[in-house]
């Protein structure tokens, strides 16, 4: 199985990794930076879920059996506090068919909320916060915020075995 991630974020290529090597006895990752075709920071389910096909569409080729692409936006959703919920969205792509899948979701100070409403990017603010230099490429914001509970690969992890989900049963959903 030969399978190509849309980004060179290595959280997102060791996460579709582990999930795929514990579905696929042979699979082989690797790893392309391709446009997503969305603003930066992705706001709604929409604009997140659309910038997770594009990577998949455009990092797929018929050398690979799939692609994956993966993308983390804001979520409105009412009665957070900030109103905003992260979540990561995973597209996988055989050339035919797109399989969808989200990770669990979390929510930002609303320090970093209101500075996003103003344009910065999540992990620019995250960065500040923390004092990480490209954490959401390393253990990734909801590590800090969980206290390590929770790692930004376990959390990518969820979004690609979600997605495979109807590729492991394929009898009933295709």
């Amino acid at each position: 199985m030969k399978v190509v991630v849309g980004s060179k974020n290595p959280v997102k290529v060791n996460a579709t990794r582990n999930v795929l090597k514990r579905i696929y006895n042979d699979v082989t990752v690797s790893s392309l930076n391709v446009d997503s075709e969305i603003p930066d920071q992705p706001f709604g389910m929409d604009q997140t879920v659309n910038g997770a096909v594009n990577r998949a569409k455009n990092a797929f080729s018929n050398e690979f059996d799939l692609s994956v692409g993966i993308e983390s936006g804001l979520i409105e959703v009412h009665h957070t506090l900030t109103g905003y919920i992260d979540i990561q969205w995973c597209a996988i792509f055989d050339g035919n068919q797109i399989t969808i899948g989200a990770s669990s979701g979390f929510e930002y100070p609303s320090t970093v909320i209101e500075q996003v409403l103003e344009g910065v990017e999540v992990g620019d603010v995250m960065d500040q916060v923390t004092g990480v230099d490209a954490l959401g490429q390393k253990k990734g914001a909801v590590s800090h915020l969980s206290h390590g509970m929770l790692n930004r690969t376990e959390n990518t992890e969820e979004c690609v075995l979600t997605a495979m989900i109807p590729r492991m049963n394929p009898e009933i959903y295709f």
